[in-house]
């Protein structure tokens, strides 16, 4: 048993937001931090109404963190998280302010998609996109920001090891931004 092991542990909201919706639990945890190690694609949330609603409602499962068994869907990410721990970069970009990101789109299941992008991406540390710039194949060049998005949930997983090789400067990425149109949101 090591040191941290012995810590006494604390009741934490944790949110596996999925875009158009989410799953929440409870789990008992000695920090923050070591649920975000534990399982991927979680934010901690610490909003006080929010934790305050959550109480108050009281229909939330709650889960001890060093549990040998996690409810179904808290399964699979800490699986996911598990398989990334080791790897070279895991959690490398985890405590970042700001990261820039260049992603392929890769919806290669979307046989629709004639106009593939690469987009840049300015992102909080909770994964989610504070401006993207979205580059075609053409050399155009789009901006966008969360006015223009009618939800921002989380696009990265900042301990995920494969980011790293995905990140780009800042003045790569205010070099396009500076260059690139508004995005025209009646398109």
């Amino acid at each position: 048993m090591s040191s941290n092991d012995a810590a006494p542990k604390s009741r934490f909201l944790v949110l596996h937001d999925y875009g158009m919706g989410g799953v929440w639990w409870w789990i008992q945890a000695r920090s923050a931090r070591e649920i975000l190690e534990t399982f991927a694609w979680i934010e901690v949330v610490t909003d006080p109404e929010t934790v305050a609603q959550q109480e108050k409602d009281g229909e939330l499962e709650e889960v001890d963190i060093d549990a040998p068994r996690m409810p179904p869907g808290l399964d699979g990410l800490r699986a996911t998280r598990h398989a990334q721990r080791g790897r070279p970069g895991f959690g490398a970009l985890a405590d970042r302010d700001v990261v820039y990101l260049r992603r392929r789109w890769d919806e290669e299941d979307d046989k629709d998609d004639e106009d593939p992008a690469v987009y840049l991406m300015e992102v909080s540390p909770d994964g989610r996109r504070i401006r993207q710039v979205e580059l075609a194949e053409d050399g155009t060049a789009v901006k966008s920001g969360p006015d223009d998005w009618p939800f921002n949930p989380p696009i990265v997983d900042l301990f995920d090891p494969e980011l790293v090789g995905l990140q780009i400067g800042r003045d790569e990425f205010e070099e396009q931004w500076a260059r690139a149109r508004q995005l025209d949101v009646g398109r």
